[in-house]
């Protein structure tokens, strides 16, 4: 069940006609006996997992994994059990190096940290099996910018976590004073050695979360 301090928002996205456009669009794929990820009652699992007035950090990812039983609505992360995909496997490295004490996990369900107030929030929040950014274009995009407008608006401070171009452009959303912007290079095979490794940005969270009288995150999983 999704949080009260969500419901407000979602319920004023669900009577625009871009959101009914999106949902139809997906039923219509299920329907038709396409694989997409994530469940749908995972879809929202961001948003279940991380009360509004609870969001210490946004960790901003791009479409869902589009492998089977991967996705659950948490970027970066996947279910307890399936291998660990590749830029997570660079997250945990960066980890190791990052933060005393952190040992290597030999899953990728990141539950505990959205648990902890990171909303783990993907921009596109479906994807066919197979194919990715298949539903980059249905209207998640603006559902999405739609939830950090919101999250502009909160008067606790936020910090937000843009790794990779894609993410860096949504930034420009985030223009409140109290909020934090740490950016730089997506943590895939791609771009990680481009600068995302030695980064030190979950440090760096912590060191923010502290200073603003908030209780840091405990990063093992």
């Amino acid at each position: 069940m999704t949080h009260l301090d969500w419901l407000s928002f979602l319920a004023e996205q669900e009577s625009q006609a871009y959101y009914q456009s999106i949902a139809e669009f997906v039923a219509k794929e299920r329907a038709a006996g396409k694989a997409i990820y994530p469940p749908h009652e995972d879809v929202f699992n961001a948003l279940t997992l991380t009360p509004l007035k609870e969001v210490k950090v946004v960790l901003l990812g791009q479409d869902p994994y589009h492998g089977a039983n991967q996705a659950h609505g948490l970027c970066f992360s996947v279910k307890e059990g399936i291998k660990v995909p590749p830029s997570l496997v660079n997250m945990y490295k960066e980890l190791a190096t990052d933060i005393d004490g952190f040992t290597v996990p030999n899953h990728g369900c990141l539950t505990p940290w959205a648990k902890q107030g990171i909303l783990m929030l993907n921009t596109v929040l479906t994807v066919e099996q197979g194919q990715a950014h298949s539903h980059a274009k249905v209207g998640w995009e603006t559902f999405t910018s739609n939830i950090l407008r919101l999250l502009n608006e909160q008067t606790q401070p936020i910090i937000f976590v843009l790794w990779g171009g894609h993410a860096i452009k949504k930034g420009k959303l985030i223009t409140a004073s109290q909020h934090t912007i740490l950016s730089g290079p997506h943590p895939s095979p791609l771009s990680a050695y481009r600068g995302f490794f030695g980064c030190r940005h979950f440090s760096t969270i912590n060191t923010i979360l502290k200073e603003k009288g908030f209780q840091p995150i405990d990063w093992q999983v």
